[in-house]
């Protein structure tokens, strides 16, 4: 059985960051990297100049910040580095209406699949750079750690591909969230393709 952990760092008698303030990106694309961020977080622009833009969607000055930098060159797929920034969601349906807002606009995910853990959309930018949009599963901890604890995890943690338009269809029926959140049964997709190359 998986214990709970505490709510802080604090709380288990260490001195820790309270949060994560913001993540910074260069870039030589950087009109269509400001465009892209703010169309897909749905960003507003606290400060531009012609080097960086400071963009947030909450009441920090800034969460993603673009900075344009002379001579950069494209990082190669295969480069060690951040393999993605992850973003939450407070609802499935908030998830699911950003998947049909940007689907809409012509931004796919380059990967959709369910962790078990969370629902997750993996999308990437102009540069490449791997973005997953998500929502946790379980609305308590004591059923998180009630399936972690249950074997289904240990025999896939990486999780089943989903069809996002189809559960973007399922919640426009009327599935219930619980529905919508189900862990699936299943292997694990190939790693070797399941995750675009950036």
């Amino acid at each position: 059985m998986v214990d709970a952990v505490p709510s802080s760092a604090r709380a288990r008698g260490r001195i820790a960051p309270v949060k994560m303030a913001h993540v910074v990106l260069r870039t030589n694309r950087y009109d269509e990297m400001i465009a892209w961020w703010k169309t897909v977080l749905e960003l507003e622009v606290m400060h531009a100049n012609p080097f960086v833009t400071f963009l947030t969607f909450d009441e920090e000055h800034h969460r993603i910040a673009i900075a344009q930098l002379p001579d950069l060159k494209d990082k190669l797929p295969n480069a060690v580095g951040v393999d993605h920034f992850a973003f939450s969601y407070a609802s499935v349906g908030d998830l699911l209406a950003t998947h049909e807002r940007l689907a809409a606009q012509g931004i796919r995910p380059s990967t959709s699949i369910h962790h078990g853990v969370t629902l997750s959309f993996y999308y990437l930018d102009p540069d490449r750079n791997e973005v997953e949009l998500q929502v946790d599963a379980f609305g308590a901890q004591a059923e998180l750690n009630a399936f972690l604890a249950g074997g289904a995890f240990a025999r896939n943690p990486i999780g089943v591909l989903v069809d996002g338009d189809a559960l973007v269809a399922r919640w426009r029926a009327g599935a219930t969230d619980a529905e919508l959140l189900r862990p699936l049964e299943g292997g694990p997709p190939d790693m070797r393709t399941v995750f675009a190359e950036h």
